[in-house]
């Protein structure tokens, strides 16, 4: 989708022209992750980032807080333990 915006001069004198839709597009992401509107993985989806470890960088850098409560915790601590199990096993 195309939109148009007419911006303010003053507001266009902090962005850089050649990376201004870019940085509307990371700010759009940002916004959006933040109201919990998507997902980490759509943030990586939308602005095409490598792999979660991106994600996650990006978001840090970016000042904002990864989504990430109990049941996440309690999921990872399972995965750990069934990483674990498999590497005790002969």
């Amino acid at each position: 989708m195309q939109i148009t915006l007419n911006l303010p001069e003053a507001l266009m004198q902090h962005f850089s022209p050649e990376r201004l839709n870019q940085e509307i597009l990371e700010a759009l992401a940002i916004q959006a992750y933040r109201a919990e509107k998507i997902s980490a993985a759509q943030v990586g989806y939308i602005l095409n980032l490598p792999s979660r470890w991106a994600v996650d960088a990006f978001l840090k850098e970016s000042k904002v807080d990864l989504h990430y409560d109990e049941n996440d915790l309690e999921s990872d601590r399972q995965t750990l333990e069934q990483i674990r199990t498999k590497l005790k096993k002969p």
